[in-house]
């Protein structure tokens, strides 16, 4: 039954005019192709510093290149495999869209990382852009560019698109997606039609969604929905959508490749992914990440930064301002899926991704009522305190960058980029407090932007890849270059980081000690990497194997992947004449 339809709610009064030329000069820049172009420009300085300087990162992005190069040189597209080691926990359409990146600009050989990672650039570029699509849709031109630079801008969505993983691709999906169900939505109450090519889009990208990472979309879209029903107290707007079409969709999309992948591992996909990774997370913390409820909205002071410099304007303007269509369609979008974050056990900084959009569309609408349409909180605590945490999380990131830099490698490099990045902060900070006295306007937005490039081009460009000691496997690959020919292989004794797999090939074996110095001697292996806490064992079973060593040189640095200082010693068998 269609409940009847309600009285649109009244939008909040403008309480005084424009201030002379700020609206023109932001009308100016959002219209036409000017804010497309812009966008891009912002992305390529947020996403291309450290993209090809930065080595592969333990553990997860090192698993996804390792496990992307091996469909390459098996040319099995369904089996997903690290080494030996099935890796069916997720599906498998990022490892496809990597290798189709791969084929293109590099060889399955190379040990570049950055082709992998275009993929993550590209998914992080469409998620702003169709961020700025909805935003003009929901609200204006205007809004949804500000808000889309507060998503480019956000410190998650720079991490995740200097990986090569699966979250920013989901992300473009997910803004796209969400944002054809907000055109109909929106579109239904103002009498828009939302057609048959529409509707279809959207269950194509909620197919195309699981094949990247599950049911996270279509779960965060169910969600968005519910929540919409039972607050507007009728459904009609989801005839539009054609449901029942739009599962036949997803079926075809999902179900053949579903059949292949339970054929091809023998019936171990679903219960891997579903019943050990999925159900797994909800019910424990797996991997040493399980967290209290309030974890995401701690970190959200990091992870959203630099627009958290506006939250108290955010929250206050979309409590008063719920009724309003647009509003309750962020918020819906917002809020559920935050809460069904907050209470699963696993809890990872990325996974609270997907509703950023959403808090950026707020906080970028909540900005502009601000500063040109008389919307005022009456007391300034919901000013002054966000931008005190705005201001010591960006100087304690920058802060934190050059304590890195001088206590693991004093050098130039990382240190002149973590210099700038302070600067740049204190600089940031400093202009702020000066000038705008926590008054916020359109210039604020602009300046928190401006101060979150001034953090990450130097950070990610020259500090992270300058500091030796925590790109361990970096540095032992290039002491295992300088000895070693075409064709050999050497083992691992006690690290074996995917990342030094990446680097050294895909047949370099873990080893235990005993098999390490056996394989050392009869040839197996031309060289073996061993670790400083097993390296008595090793020494011990090359003695009673009756095998001379020759230690070629070593390399110590921090294993961030388990927080252990580590050194890795490389022998090959004495070479006689």
């Amino acid at each position: 039954m269609t409940l009847p339809e309600g009285p649109e709610p009244k939008r909040e009064k403008t309480l005084r005019p424009l201030p002379p030329g700020s609206g023109d000069r932001l009308d100016f820049v959002a219209s036409g192709w000017r804010p497309w172009f812009l966008l891009i420009l912002l992305c390529l300085t947020f996403y291309l510093p450290g993209m090809t300087t930065l080595p592969p990162v333990d553990r997860d992005e090192a698993r996804y290149i390792q496990a992307t190069r091996q469909m390459l040189e098996s040319h099995d597209y369904l089996n997903i495999r690290f080494q030996d080691t099935a890796r069916n926990q997720k599906p498998a359409a990022i490892y496809w869209l990597q290798s189709v990146a791969v084929s293109l600009v590099s060889s399955p050989e190379a040990t570049s990382v950055w082709p992998y990672r275009s993929v993550s650039v590209l998914g992080a570029i469409v998620a702003v852009l169709g961020l700025f699509a909805a935003g003009s849709r929901l609200f204006d031109r205007r809004t949804g560019l500000v808000a889309a630079a507060f998503l480019a801008s956000a410190l998650v969505m720079v991490m995740e698109a200097h990986f090569a993983t699966t979250d920013a691709v989901l992300l473009a999906l997910v803004v796209l997606a969400q944002g054809l169900l907000a055109r109909a939505y929106i579109g239904h109450r103002r009498g828009e039609s939302f057609g048959f090519g529409a509707a279809t889009g959207f269950w194509v990208l909620q197919g195309a969604s699981i094949l990247v990472k599950g049911p996270m979309l279509p779960a965060l879209s169910a969600l968005t929905v519910i929540v919409l029903v039972i607050l507007d107290r009728r459904a009609a707007w989801l005839k539009s959508l054609r449901v029942l079409w739009g599962l036949l969709i997803v079926a075809a999309i999902v179900l053949p490749w579903l059949y292949l992948m339970q054929k091809a591992t023998n019936g171990a996909f679903l219960h891997a992914s579903i019943g050990t990774d999925f159900l797994g997370k909800i019910d424990s913390g797996q991997q040493s990440h399980g967290a209290p409820p309030g974890y995401y909205l701690l970190g959200s002071q990091v992870t959203l930064w630099p627009a958290t410099l506006f939250e108290g304007l955010a929250i206050l303007w979309a409590w008063r301002n719920r009724r309003l269509p647009a509003t309750r369609l962020a918020l819906a979008w917002l809020l559920p899926f935050w809460i069904v974050l907050e209470c699963v056990r696993t809890k990872l900084p990325h996974y609270i991704l997907p509703v950023y959009p959403a808090a950026a569309l707020l906080t970028a609408r909540a900005l502009l009522a601000y500063a040109e349409e008389g919307f005022h909180p009456r007391s300034r605590a919901w000013i002054v305190v966000p931008a005190v945490i705005w201001s010591v999380v960006g100087l304690a990131i920058a802060g934190a960058a050059l304590f890195l830099a001088v206590h693991f490698d004093w050098n130039a490099g990382s240190c002149l980029g973590a210099s700038l990045a302070l600067a740049g902060l204190l600089a940031t900070v400093w202009q702020f407090w000066r000038q705008h006295r926590a008054q916020h306007h359109i210039g604020s937005a602009l300046l928190a932007v401006a101060g979150a490039a001034l953090l990450v081009v130097p950070c990610f460009g020259m500090v992270l890849p300058s500091i030796a000691p925590i790109w361990v496997s970096r540095e032992a690959k290039a002491l295992v270059d300088v000895t070693r020919k075409p064709g050999e292989k050497v083992g691992l004794v006690g690290y074996d980081e995917p990342s030094l797999v990446f680097l050294l090939g895909t047949d370099t074996p873990a080893l235990e000690p005993d098999p390490a110095a056996r394989d050392l001697g009869s040839g197996k292996v031309a060289m073996v990497l061993v670790e400083q806490r097993r390296a008595q064992e090793f020494l011990q079973a090359a003695t009673t194997s009756h095998v001379s060593l020759h230690p070629l040189g070593s390399v110590s640095g921090f294993d961030y992947s388990n927080g252990h200082q580590t050194t890795l010693t490389l022998y090959r068998t004495d070479i006689k004449p």
